[in-house]
């Protein structure tokens, strides 16, 4: 099968690339609403992209033709978030956050969900995710015709849970079976991290 992009429709060629691009990591978004209340929601289209300066990207698409999501939104107002890497057992309550509220309402409160203090960071995070990256908005980038927003997030400061990191002669170690970190694969379906091979890189 040969697929000619041009021929097929935002719809068909967004659902091709995230059944295609596998596995992918989720960012986990605390943003904080005009009212002051908090939303959370779940965005697979993620990764680093730089170390200096360490740097995020997400891609958030918009509510409707004219309406951004909330998280957009508030990052642009606000400047700031809180990503979060959620572990398999948080799952549950990472695909309910992708809920559709209102922007009066609070997904961390909808499911009672707690917020601890992050260190010089008025936002905090949420409590038991082994990895949060509190960040600053940089910049963003417009990309076609539905207004898709490539958005780039400096990391400012970062938790991790003690349980998930060794520092050993200077350098930290993250045990990424004891994270378990959740992967998006397509449609309904997510992924446990499964087996850790080890192949060292060539001279």
């Amino acid at each position: 099968m040969n697929l000619q992009l041009e021929n097929l429709s935002a719809s068909q060629i967004y659902h091709l690339l995230v059944q295609s691009v596998l596995p992918r990591p989720v960012a986990w978004i605390l943003s904080e609403q005009k009212n002051g209340k908090h939303n959370l929601a779940p965005f697979s289209f993620f990764a680093p992209v730089c170390s200096n300066p360490p740097t995020l990207v997400v891609s958030i698409g918009n509510k409707s033709a004219d309406q951004p999501k909330d998280t957009f939104a508030n990052i642009q107002r606000s400047g700031q978030c809180v990503v979060h890497i959620a572990s398999l057992k948080q799952l549950d309550e990472l695909n309910q956050s992708a809920m559709t509220l209102s922007e009066t309402e609070s997904e961390v409160e909808q499911l009672g969900l707690e917020l601890l203090p992050f260190v010089d960071h008025g936002l905090g995070r949420i409590k038991g995710a082994a990895i949060a990256f509190a960040c600053k908005f940089q910049q963003v980038v417009e990309l076609g015709p539905g207004s898709q927003h490539i958005v780039f997030l400096e990391i400012e400061q970062v938790y991790l849970d003690d349980a998930v990191a060794v520092e050993s002669d200077g350098r930290l170690t993250i045990a990424a079976e004891k994270l378990d970190p959740v992967a998006r694969l397509g449609g309904t379906h997510y992924a446990a991290l499964g087996d850790i091979i080890s192949k060292p890189r060539p001279q």
